[in-house]
């Protein structure tokens, strides 16, 4: 199963989408996109909501 995280879960009106096969990899997806699009830095609370947040199809 694909694991998948869709930003705008967490940051209404974005439209960002991370896919991949591990968490691991979909948060490394996400701390990238949270910096760049966001200015977000990951900090463990964030970490924490991006996990909770990812879905399997």
């Amino acid at each position: 199963m694909t694991k998948v995280l869709k930003c705008g879960s967490l940051m209404p009106g974005c439209d960002f989408v991370a896919k991949g096969e591990s968490e691991d990899e979909i948060l490394a997806q996400a701390a990238k996109h949270a910096k760049e699009a966001h200015g977000l830095d990951p900090t463990p609370e964030l970490v924490e909501k991006v996990r909770g947040a990812i879905t399997e199809t």
